[in-house]
């Protein structure tokens, strides 16, 4: 992983915010995979006052459950950690500092005095999420202001970047494009991102709209730590797009296989190919602005039996209003040619089914790793 590999080399590792990347035994937890100290949750979202999640509390101080008497709104104790952590930090060491963090995920919640800078958007959905927007922005300046203060801006890259679109039916706005987050649509797929440094781009104020995949922050990253990645990865190193301005190293990626619900789709060059079911919001969702989000629509994907095959220009309609299937039948049978050689390099997807030996009521009402 990233960051074991990043603490081999020399690197201090620590992460605030949200693991969710196992924790049915404590060798899959954040503790043990490498970083140096863990603050945050390991599920997928929780509450932000009560960090109650899925039946149980979920909140550790690396190993052990943090019970906060205040009930503070979470994002105020991350990033108070976080400059606690960076002001306290052997400057002679280098850092990886990882922050996942909850904001803008649901549940919709937000101090009053965020909310209220959106008071003139009607849609309580909307105004509530800009609150949180705003909110991250305000925690990263003040992290920001930290890493200046102990003078360790003028060798540091910033990487800010999402993992997936905005969900539609929670506030959020992937306008124009179409989808939302769950949905293999761009609205739901495509990404933004910036990378920041006073020293270490070549190239700095310009926007780069080539291809790039969540799998190639990897070896970019070590590559910028003077290391390698093994050479049976996904993953490309994108350092010159990205600090240069310079042309993507793939031209191609999977944005999912999974042949048992039959949901995949892939992208090839310009063209996109989605077969079996995209997700639930399939539509184009402007900004809501009305009094409630009831006007959004989705599609009964669980109770159609068959979807066809769509085809689609991304580089000429991002959108994806443009059908091509029917009217591009060459490029259609080269694009399910590719999608098929993917399937047989893959593995069948494990869809694990729920254990009840992690239920929370079985450890104290806490999510509790040891039971796998």
């Amino acid at each position: 992983m990233l960051h074991a590999l990043l603490k081999q080399a020399g690197y201090q590792t620590h992460i605030v915010g949200k693991w969710h990347l196992g924790m049915c035994n404590w060798e899959y937890t954040p503790t043990y995979r490498g970083f140096d100290s863990f603050y945050g949750y390991y599920n997928a979202y929780e509450d932000y006052y009560t960090h109650a999640a899925n039946g149980g509390y979920d909140f550790r101080d690396d190993t052990s459950v943090f019970r906060d008497p205040s009930n503070e709104y979470f994002n105020y104790l991350l990033t108070e950690r976080t400059v606690q952590l960076v002001e306290k930090l052997d400057t002679s060491t280098p850092l990886f500092l990882y922050l996942p963090y909850h904001l803008c995920h649901g549940p919709l919640q937000v101090p009053a005095k965020y909310e209220n800078m959106y008071s003139d958007i009607q849609n309580s959905s909307r105004r509530i999420y800009c609150g949180m927007v705003s909110m991250m922005d305000e925690s990263f300046g003040n992290i920001t202001q930290a890493l200046d203060s102990r003078g360790l801006l003028d060798n540091t890259l910033l990487v800010f970047t999402t993992d997936n679109g905005g969900p539609v039916q929670y506030g959020a706005n992937n306008w124009p494009l179409r989808g939302g987050k769950g949905t293999f649509w761009e609205g739901g797929t495509r990404g933004v991102a910036f990378v920041w440094s006073k020293n270490l781009l070549s190239r700095t104020g310009y926007t780069n709209n080539e291809m790039m995949h969540a799998v190639d922050w990897y070896p970019t990253i070590l590559h910028m730590a003077g290391l390698q990645p093994g050479s049976s990865i996904d993953g490309v190193n994108q350092w010159d797009m990205l600090s240069n301005n310079g042309p993507s190293q793939r031209d191609e990626f999977v944005y999912n296989i999974d042949t048992i619900p039959n949901s995949t789709a892939i992208r090839y060059k310009d063209y996109k190919l989605l077969t079996g079911n995209p997700g639930q919001f399939n539509d184009w969702y402007p900004v809501p602005q009305s009094v409630s989000s009831a006007n959004l629509t989705s599609t009964d994907t669980q109770g159609r039996v068959e979807w066809k095959p769509q085809l689609y220009n991304i580089r000429n309609d991002p959108e994806e209003r443009h059908d091509l299937a029917e009217s591009d039948h060459q490029t259609l049978q080269m694009m399910l040619g590719r999608l098929q050689d993917w399937i047989k390099s893959g593995v069948t997807p494990q869809n694990a089914q729920v254990d009840p030996r992690g239920d929370p009521k079985r450890w104290g009402g806490v999510w509790t790793p040891g039971w796998c």
